[in-house]
C-alpha cells in the first residue's frame, strides 16, 4: 500500500491509541473490583488504585431516548450493568423517551431530588441544553453522552463516539480490499441525512476513499430502521447493476439491507456495516455473507458516563492520569471488526 493510501489510517490509529487508552481507563480503572495480582495470573505488579475503593454513595440520574432500536436499547442496558459494578452507585433510570418535553421534565426531577450527578443522552442536544445548564448551575455535574449540547457550560464532561472516524475506518478497509482496482464501484447507504452524525460519517468515508483514488459512485439514505434499510437498499441495487464494495452506516438498518440483498440475489460485492451489532458479527463469523466487516460505534458510551459520573461526584480522576480531574471530553475509537478479530468483540455487542 502506498504512503498516500496509509494516511487516513495512520491519522485514525494515532487518535485511536490515545483515546482508546482513555476508554480503557474509564472501563478498567474505576471498578470496585481489585485488579488481578501477578500471583493470580495478572501481568506484573499492578495494584488497585484508590478509585477501586468503595467511597461515599452517589446518586446518579440517567436519561436517554426510547429504546426503539438495538443500539439505543444497548445504551441503557450497558448503563445499568455498569452501575451494578459499584457498591457506591445508586442509579435512577428515567423511562426512555423521544419527547423532548418529557426528557426535560426528567432532568428537572433529578435536579429537584438533588442527585449527585446526571448522565444524559439527549434526544435533541440543542433542546436539552437549557435544562442541562440548570443542573450545572445547581452544582450537579452533567455527563453528556453521544449527542452534544450547544453550550460548553452545559456539561462537566462529554463522551462521544467517533462518527467521522467510523467513515474513515470503513473507507480505509474498503481501500484495503478493492483499492487496487481504480474502477471499483463503491456504494453507500447512509442513515438520516439531516443529522450531523450522518454527515460526519459520510465525510470521513469520502476522505478515506479519496486517499486511495476511489469515490462514492452510488449513495442512498435510510432512517436507521430495518424497513428503511430494506427500501433504501432495494432502490440502490436496482440503480447499480454492479457494485464492488458497499458501506451501510448502521447495523440495525443493516438487517433490512441484507434482506434486500438476499431478495435481489446479489453477492458480487463486499459489505461493511456500522455500529457493531451482535447479529452483524454473527454474519461475519458465518463466512458465507456479503457482510465482511462492521465498524464499532460503542453502545457503551453511557456506561462510561456512569463510571465518569461516579468519579466526578467523588472528586476523583482517571487513575492512570497525572491530572487530578476527569477530562472534559473523551472520544471513543471506531475499530473495524472482521473475521480475524470478531471473537474479541462479539461478547460485548448489542442485539439488533
Amino acid at each position: 500500500m502506498s504512503a498516500a493510501r496509509q494516511r487516513p489510517y495512520r491519522r485514525l490509529m494515532s487518535t485511536a491509541v490515545a483515546l482508546a487508552g482513555a476508554t480503557v481507563l474509564v472501563a478498567g480503572c474505576t471498578s470496585n473490583e481489585p485488579e488481578t495480582s501477578a500471583s493470580e495470573g495478572g501481568g506484573g505488579d499492578a495494584v488497585a488504585s484508590s478509585n477501586d475503593e468503595v467511597g461515599e454513595t452517589v446518586r446518579i440520574g440517567f436519561s436517554a431516548p426510547a429504546a426503539d432500536h438495538g443500539w439505543m436499547a444497548g445504551i441503557t442496558e450497558a448503563a445499568r450493568a455498569e452501575a451494578e459494578n459499584y457498591e457506591d452507585v445508586d442509579l435512577i433510570v428515567a423511562e426512555g423517551t423521544n419527547d423532548v418535553s418529557t426528557q426535560i421534565s426528567q432532568v428537572e426531577t433529578f435536579i429537584n431530588e438533588g442527585v449527585d450527578a446526571i448522565v444524559l443522552l439527549p434526544f435533541d442536544g440543542a433542546a436539552m441544553t437549557p435544562v442541562a445548564l440548570q443542573a450545572m448551575e445547581a452544582g450537579i455535574p452533567v455527563i453528556n453522552v453521544d449527542r452534544e449540547f450547544n453550550s460548553p457550560f452545559a456539561a462537566r464532561a462529554t463522551i462521544l463516539g467517533d462518527n467521522y472516524g467510523m467513515g474513515v475506518s470503513a473507507g480505509t478497509y474498503i481501500c484495503e480490499q478493492v483499492g487496487d482496482n481504480p474502477d471499483a464501484v463503491v456504494a453507500e447507504i447512509a442513515g438520516i441525512d439531516s443529522l450531523p452524525l450522518t454527515q460526519d460519517r459520510s465525510q470521513g468515508f469520502a476522505d478515506a476513499l479519496a486517499d486511495c483514488g476511489l469515490d462514492v459512485d452510488n449513495r442512498v439514505a435510510a432512517d436507521f430502521t430495518v424497513e428503511g434499510g430494506e427500501e433504501a437498499a432495494a432502490n440502490l441495487l436496482q440503480a447499480a447493476p454492479q457494485i464492488d464494495a458497499l458501506w451501510n452506516h448502521d447495523d440495525d438498518q443493516g438487517v433490512g439491507v441484507l434482506a434486500a440483498i438476499s431478495n435481489a440475489g446479489r453477492d458480487e460485492f463486499i459489505m461493511v456495516g456500522g455500529a457493531g451489532s451482535a447479529n452483524a458479527m454473527r454474519e461475519i463469523q458465518s463466512g458465507d455473507s456479503v457482510l465482511q466487516a462492521t465498524v464499532i460505534y460503542p453502545h457503551t458510551q453511557a456506561a462510561d458516563g456512569i463510571a465518569l459520573a461516579r468519579l466526578v461526584a467523588q472528586g476523583k480522576s482517571l487513575s492512570d492520569l497525572v491530572s487530578p480531574e476527569v477530562p472534559r471530553e473523551i472520544v471513543l475509537n471506531a475499530p473495524v471488526v472482521t473475521s480475524e478479530n470478531v471473537e474479541d468483540y462479539i461478547d460485548r455487542a448489542f442485539e439488533s
